[in-house]
């Protein structure tokens, strides 16, 4: 688990391709710090395990479903990355629970100045938009963030400066795909409303009319 907190910005070093798998070799300094084999650290968001590391990075796997569901296929060398190892048991949650699992791909439509804030409107499907809502938390490229607004094709967050500035947000233009996963609590919530087709709906006095009616 991590919870969307970047560590450090790495750079990627090169990318040996497969026919349809990619192993990432990352230049980093911060995450190197405690890493074993096999751990888990989230690149742009996309949890991946560390298979070998040296005094400057470590190299992770990418499978092919990873390279589907996300924008890591389009990394090329120098491309810099955001970091973040795997939540520590006595660790701050300082942002919120990031399960490294991307739900898809973004692009960023717009990106706007505003005071000592920099808004960024990310266009994206309504599998991805069903689950945001305004006020609540969502990962782009692993950065924890807060939607200020959202409508039918696009949400908005506003950041500030820092964050900006230690992260590949300050990369980031126009047309650009980014990673981006939903609060996992929402997804859990809707599932657990939808009884399995075999179990018979037992007779309460909530149910998801009830819930929807009322504003849940």
């Amino acid at each position: 688990m991590f919870t969307g907190i970047v560590e450090e910005v790495g750079t990627l070093k090169a990318v040996r391709k497969g026919a349809n798998s990619a192993v990432l070799e990352i230049q980093a300094k911060v995450v190197l710090e405690d890493i074993h084999l096999g751990d888990s650290i989230a690149v742009n968001g996309v949890c991946l395990t560390a298979t070998s590391y040296s005094p400057t990075g470590f190299t992770a796997d990418v499978m092919h479903e990873t390279l589907n569901r996300s924008a890591l296929a389009a990394l090329r060398p120098g491309s810099r990355v955001n970091l973040e190892r795997a939540m520590a048991a006595n660790g701050r949650f300082g942002g919120h629970i990031v399960a490294g699992h991307v739900d898809g791909v973004g692009t960023v439509r717009r990106i706007e100045k505003d005071d000592n804030a920099i808004w960024y409107t990310i266009a994206a499907g309504p599998e991805i938009l069903r689950y945001v809502v305004e006020k609540g938390s969502i990962t782009i490229d692993g950065i924890s963030l807060t939607v200020a607004r959202v409508d039918s094709d696009s949400f908005a967050i506003s950041a500030i400066p820092h964050t900006v500035s230690v992260t590949v947000l300050a990369d980031r233009k126009v047309g650009d795909r980014v990673n981006l996963e939903t609060d996992i609590i929402g997804k859990y919530v809707e599932k657990l409303l939808q009884p399995a087709p075999e179990e018979p709906q037992q007779k309460t006095g909530i149910t998801k009319e009830f819930l929807t009616r009322y504003g849940f």
